[in-house]
């Protein structure tokens, strides 16, 4: 593939691709093993996390206004400071168990609806905060008692492009099943063009992972290499070479890393709404798309970002519409004693 940055005409990203109909692809079964999707999986998961859980879109916690989530069965609330810096703790508030998600903000400082008990985001009145990090895409609360690791500072941000330098959207979509199950569909690339022929083309897996285990995140070599065409619009696709990284037990990550739009991300992050020994778990996707371009007209796409948003997640919701069906069915089967693999 092509540095473009080195040519001085315009080339057009999309290229003419015929390609087999759904039915004349070659058959990726045999490819897509259960143990090497499952031994994949199980190195993710023995990664440390610290306990960090994605929550949301940066851009989710505005000024003003109090966030309300739940993470394995803990209810958050979140906020920002009068200097713009997310603050997080206990959804309960301590005095008679207000939900302080449905507070008000007054000048950086969470004050209850109940009877006005404010929180500037120190501890209070039995009231302790929860660490938080605005990583600018995404905001993480640690949960110690969730997690059950051994904390860290900071959490395992992936590598992205630089900032603003991109285009970054949000998506968030929630499904009958434990975290595993979503990072097991994420680690199973050649469901691609078979359960995705609106979106993918030509999707070969040309290398699989080592069998690294990784340190703080993914070794280099433990790592999903996929050639695959987006499609556009009929025969008209994107090709690009693609890796898929795992660099701690909820998170997923597809890089481009040649052709259009390289250092583009695709994260997804899964995290628990329900309490681990929940009879009925549900999980929330939470993906981050940050695209980058090195084009000079990619410029206009930035400027533009609130309307390509919408268009972003639309395409992400396409995608994790079936891809929760997946993860939903891989669950049912583990519950009940039925999983093939």
């Amino acid at each position: 593939m092509t540095d473009r940055a080195d040519k001085a005409r315009w080339t057009s990203p999309l290229r003419r691709r015929r390609g087999p109909g759904w039915a004349e692809q070659t058959p990726t079964w045999r490819a897509a093993h259960p143990a090497l999707i499952a031994d994949a999986l199980k190195r993710a998961s023995a990664r440390p996390s610290g306990n960090w859980f994605v929550v949301g879109a940066s851009r989710a916690v505005r000024p003003g206004r109090p966030c309300g989530r739940t993470v394995g069965g803990v209810e958050v609330v979140l906020w920002r400071s009068e200097s713009g810096e997310v603050r997080g703790g206990p959804g309960a508030c301590p005095h008679l168990g207000a939900p302080l998600r449905d507070s008000r903000v007054v000048c950086g400082t969470l004050v209850c609806h109940w009877h006005g008990l404010a929180l500037d985001g120190a501890a209070f009145a039995g009231w302790q905060p929860y660490p938080v990090h605005d990583d600018g895409v995404l905001v993480w609360v640690r949960l110690d008692a969730v997690g059950g690791e051994e904390p860290s500072e900071r959490p395992v941000v992936p590598a992205r492009p630089a900032p603003g330098s991109g285009v970054d959207a949000v998506f968030t979509a929630a499904g009958r099943c434990e975290p595993q199950d979503v990072v097991a569909n994420r680690l199973d690339p050649w469901h691609g063009s078979w359960f995705h022929p609106y979106s993918f083309v030509d999707l070969t897996v040309v290398r699989e992972p080592q069998g690294g285990e990784g340190g703080e995140g993914a070794d280099e070599d433990d790592a999903f290499v996929v050639d695959v065409s987006f499609r556009v619009a009929g025969r008209l696709v994107v090709p690009v070479r693609a890796e898929f990284t795992a660099p701690e037990p909820r998170t997923v990550v597809m890089r481009i890393t040649d052709g259009e739009g390289a250092t583009s991300v695709v994260e997804t992050h899964a995290t628990p709404l329900t309490a681990a020994d929940a009879d009925r778990p549900r999980t929330a996707v939470i993906e981050a798309v940050v695209a980058a371009s090195d084009r000079r007209g990619f410029a206009l796409a930035r400027a533009a970002a609130p309307a390509l948003r919408p268009l972003m997640r639309g395409t992400a919701g396409r995608l994790w519409r079936d891809d929760l069906a997946y993860a939903e069915r891989r669950w049912e089967l583990r519950s009940t004693g039925r999983f093939p693999g």
